[in-house]
C-alpha cells in the first residue's frame, strides 16, 4: 500500500509505547487532578500489552514520492481517552510498524 496523509492504517505497539502509555494513565490515575471535578482531561483507559494493534492517522510522509516502505508520521488512537503520537514508523508486520487493514 502507497501510504497519503489522512490515511488509517493499523500500527502495532511496541514495548516501549505500551510502557509509555501505561506510566502516563498510572501517573494520571495517582494525581490529585484525578481525584476532583474540575473538568481536567486525564489520561485513561485499558491497559496497553506489546503487539496490540490500533488505529494509526497518518499525519506526515517522509518522502516526496508515493512509494511502499514510506516512513510515516501519525497519532495513534488508543483505547482510552488519549493517543501517541509516533514518528518515523516503517511498512511492515512487526511491532513499532504500520500495515493496510485490507490485508
Amino acid at each position: 500500500m502507497i501510504p497519503s496523509v489522512g490515511r488509517i492504517v493499523h500500527f502495532k505497539i511496541t514495548k516501549g509505547c505500551a510502557e509509555q502509555i501505561n506510566k502516563r494513565r498510572q501517573d494520571a490515575k495517582a494525581s490529585e487532578i484525578a481525584a476532583t471535578n474540575s473538568g481536567a482531561i486525564v489520561h485513561t483507559g485499558n491497559v496497553a500489552s506489546e503487539g496490540d494493534v490500533f488505529p494509526l492517522l497518518i499525519t506526515r510522509l517522509w518522502t516526496d514520492e508515493p512509494v511502499e516502505r514510506s516512513a510515516v508520521n501519525g497519532q495513534v488512537f488508543l483505547d482510552g481517552n488519549d493517543s501517541l503520537w509516533v514518528t518515523s514508523a516503517h511498512q511492515g508486520d512487526g511491532v513499532g510498524q504500520w500495515s493496510d487493514p485490507r490485508s
